[in-house]
């Protein structure tokens, strides 16, 4: 056993010095048992990707009054009034073509990881959809839902982040999970919802 892994160790180091200086044969080492070449790729780590939208504080000039909710679907953006002139911005996903809406409802239910029901509508363009789903992180109602007035429409977090700021939607407002979990807890049942 020793003589092969000695013997293993020395074809290991004449193959290196003969090898030419690249990248594939850097990586290279040989199996002791099978004497075949064993290749190791190195793990590239790669910075989290921030969001595309950051959630932040921005001056904000209208006549709500704090507290209140406002989408506008235009700017795919989601302000809660804060007063003073301010509101917290967040990216959002809007309803595609079609299925976008206008209108104030008040947010009627909150939900944290709901179970998902596609509606009647929803399942007679989309029969694949299934009739029901558990709440959780695969939900694509995500970490919270806010329901608006007895609309069909919610506002609710997505597992699908590449969703936000694009319209896509079947008239609901997505957000990041992180960023829902902010909105829910600054909004109470009652909240004003504007959508321009």
């Amino acid at each position: 056993m020793r003589r092969l892994a000695l013997a293993a160790a020395m074809s290991l180091a004449a193959f290196a010095s003969a090898a030419p200086a690249n990248a594939f044969f850097q990586n290279i080492m040989i199996d002791p048992n099978t004497r075949q070449p064993m290749a190791f790729q190195q793990p590239t780590h790669q910075p989290a990707a921030r969001p595309a939208i950051p959630r932040e504080v921005v001056a904000f000039a209208g006549a709500y009054e704090p507290g209140t909710v406002v989408v506008n679907t235009a700017e795919r953006r989601l302000y809660f009034v804060m007063g003073n002139g301010q509101a917290i911005r967040y990216g959002i996903g809007v309803g595609r073509p079609g299925f976008d809406w206008r209108g104030t409802h008040t947010i009627s239910r909150k939900a944290e990881w709901p179970d998902w029901r596609p509606p009647v509508q929803m399942l007679q363009r989309r029969p694949d959809l299934p009739r029901f789903m558990a709440g959780g992180p695969d939900n694509p109602l995500g970490a919270r839902a806010m329901y608006l007035g007895s609309s069909l429409y919610r506002i609710h977090g997505s597992n699908e982040p590449h969703t936000i700021g694009q319209a896509v939607s079947s008239g609901c407002f997505r957000m990041l999970n992180d960023d829902v979990v902010d909105l829910y807890s600054r909004v109470r049942v009652g909240t004003r919802v504007v959508v321009l």
